[in-house]
């Protein structure tokens, strides 16, 4: 028995995707260093609590290594539910007419949000895991998986939180379209957006609308709203092709480069390593994405296959959404870089992700693996 045990153990280590948690070991370490740097050659206050998070999130991914993929299935709408359910907590925690995005336990402070984006993956990979082939080119049956995205992205909205929620749905629908959604919804679907514009437009609050004038032209505000990616702009160009070195930064270090060691971390690093550093940024997450992705073709069921997809998509919007907003190519959202920004909910949330596609790769293998 123990015998059996012993071999059961050994087979889970061999089969966890050590490479994957090798490139976001590195990622996190970079996202270390860069936070040293953020507070002036210091392990506080970010470095070393990003440290310790990189640390429990790697451990994470390991325990669930562990815990069999079809317990994940089963618990697919449970934990679902349960997301919701805390969004809708958060709408009546706030106050002054505002909605709570982060609740505090145990001295613990984390953002629903974020593992939402989860919760909503694994929910329609379970979905559409249980849906007959035959029937994925009828429009009813992506009703309900619509109803699934549009729920928590109401409520995410409503905190307000644009930025994540269009991250979640988008994530969302490529689940969709890898399911099998036929072309012309998705033609249709982006013409109905299309219209439906100037009715979004004016949902948004005022501050979102700034953000978007001030992305169409961020010079006409150089010192209020378009200071932000001013700044970030600068940094980066200052940069050049190799940086002007650690700690050597003099938009960030002279603190002219507002939030660097959060969503403007990327332009940090640009700064002191130039552009040489920020490609190999970029290489560090086409490796990790792209590890992912090759999880879903070694998995066995459907299920475990939209759920990598989905945790890959999750991936590279983080770092799209921030490389973009940086860089001046989207308006500015609250969008954190993965394992190297500082945030304990965002990391987490990644881990978990990696998790969950590390459970799929040991325990949902084809049948004559």
């Amino acid at each position: 028995m123990m015998a059996t045990e012993t071999v059961s153990i050994l087979k889970t280590i061999l089969r966890i995707p050590w490479h994957v948690l090798f490139v976001a070991g590195v990622l996190v370490i970079v996202g270390s260093l860069a936070l040293y740097s953020a507070s002036e050659g210091s392990w506080t206050p970010w470095a070393g609590r990003h440290a310790v998070r990189g640390g429990v999130g790697a451990a994470m991914m390991l325990v669930l290594a562990f815990i069999d993929f079809r317990i994940m299935r089963i618990w697919a709408y449970p934990v679902y539910l349960m997301s919701v359910v805390v969004l809708i907590v958060l709408l009546g925690i706030g106050s002054g007419g505002s909605v709570a995005r982060w609740i505090t336990i145990g001295g613990f402070t984390f953002q629903p949000s974020e593992p939402t984006k989860i919760a909503v993956v694994l929910a329609l990979a379970r979905y559409f895991d249980s849906q007959p082939l035959e029937k994925m080119r009828s429009i009813l049956t992506y009703l309900p998986p619509l109803v699934i995205i549009a729920v928590p992205f109401i409520l995410i909205v409503e905190q307000p939180d644009l930025g994540t929620a269009l991250a979640l749905a988008l994530g969302s629908l490529t689940v969709l379209f890898v399911a099998g959604l036929p072309w012309r919804y998705i033609l249709v679907s982006i013409i109905g957006l299309a219209a439906a514009t100037p009715v979004m437009w004016s949902q948004l609050y005022p501050y979102q609308k700034a953000r978007v004038m001030t992305f169409l032209n961020p010079e006409s505000d150089k010192l209020g709203a378009g200071y932000q990616i001013t700044q970030s702009k600068i940094a980066l160009g200052s940069g050049g092709l190799f940086g002007k070195g650690f700690l050597m930064g003099s938009q960030s270090q002279l603190n002219y480069l507002p939030e660097k060691q959060t969503d403007f971390v990327f332009t940090m690093i640009g700064e002191e390593f130039g552009l040489v550093g920020n490609m190999f940024i970029l290489g560090l997450y086409l490796l990790l994405i792209g590890g992912v992705l090759a999880i879903s073709f070694r998995v066995g069921s459907r299920f475990a296959q939209l759920t990598c997809v989905g945790v890959a998509m999750m991936l590279f919007l983080y770092v799209f959404v921030n490389v973009a907003m940086v860089t001046g190519l989207l308006p500015v959202v609250g969008a954190p870089l993965p394992l190297i920004s500082y945030g304990g909910t965002a990391m987490l949330t990644v881990f978990l992700g990696l998790g969950v596609v590390t459970s799929a790769v040991v325990h949902d293998r084809p049948e004559q693996d």
